[in-house]
């Protein structure tokens, strides 16, 4: 697919217009902590720990710590996993791919605690638990 020169000056706008707000200057990864820590040329500092970010969890240390900033400053690249990530998009907490995410704040939700969630667990185990799922009816 050929990008037209406008469509790239339209892009290179965009991405210096970004880039304004702050852009990454230095980029690692803490063994200690589990976390990747991430400096901006505002001074602001973030740190995430990496089971929350799509490919990074679960990575060994040596993967992790190799982190490649872009040309902009805008994105983490993660050459042995193939990972990038998008800093303006962790800046407002979007650790992955549209899918990636919906998957993971399921599986949070459904580890999450609550008094009425608790009381009903426990009234189902008194009547014997969860029903069985019944055969379907194939033919």
């Amino acid at each position: 697919m050929a990008i037209s020169k406008t469509d790239f000056e339209r892009a290179t706008a965009r991405a210096l217009e970004e880039r304004g707000a702050g852009h990454v200057r230095v980029a690692r990864y803490n063994r200690r902590r589990g976390r990747v820590i991430v400096q901006l040329s505002t001074g602001v500092e973030v740190t995430f720990p990496v089971t929350l970010a799509e490919g990074l969890a679960g990575a060994s240390a040596e993967d992790l710590a190799e982190i490649e900033i872009s040309p902009t400053g805008l994105g983490l690249h993660w050459p042995r996993l193939d990972a990038d990530l998008y800093v303006p998009a962790l800046l407002q907490g979007i650790f992955g791919s549209r899918s990636w995410m919906a998957a993971h704040m399921g599986a949070v939700g459904g580890k999450s605690r609550s008094a009425a969630k608790t009381t009903a667990a426990r009234e189902n185990g008194r009547k014997g638990g969860r029903p069985r799922r019944s055969a379907s009816s194939g033919a």
